[in-house]
């Protein structure tokens, strides 16, 4: 009895028949404005309206960086693609961005495309960007209310 396994095994051989991954491109966040050191400068990266921008559990990719100075950089391995960014600058490390008892952040944070800002955060597709390969950058200024 013959294999069906084996010219299947042989097109793994053959040049340019190996299995295709997922391109890897890079988004680089420059935050510019930090308003001191402490803390971390955080990115969140969301695929979809869901969760946007607060429920960071339901982001595609998120990572953080001590704030050394008054910029930071946040560079996130993501496929090619649309995505909206948003920044928090966690100055007591709690992993979410404080109110005051009038619902107002008392931290900093900033959203891809620098969309003005009054009363609630700006919509996913206002800060939407476009992930291309190599390499992505987008600069988010902070906002402190």
């Amino acid at each position: 009895m013959r294999s069906v396994f084996l010219p299947l095994a042989l097109l793994f051989l053959l040049p340019g028949a190996a299995p295709v991954q997922a391109e890897t491109c890079t988004l680089d966040v420059h935050i510019r404005g930090l308003r001191n050191t402490k803390g971390f400068a955080a990115a969140v990266i969301f695929s979809s309206a869901e969760g946007w921008p607060e429920q960071e559990d339901k982001a595609y990719a998120k990572d953080a960086v001590p704030v050394t100075g008054p910029t930071a950089t946040i560079s996130v391995p993501l496929p090619p693609g649309k995505y909206a960014v948003a920044v928090l600058h966690d100055e007591n490390e709690n992993h979410k961005l404080d109110r005051n008892m009038l619902n107002i952040p008392t931290e900093g944070f900033g959203f891809a495309n620098n969309p003005t800002v009054f009363f609630t955060a700006p919509s996913f597709q206002r800060s939407e960007i476009n992930v291309g390969c190599p390499v992505t950058d987008i600069n988010v200024k902070m906002i402190y209310k």
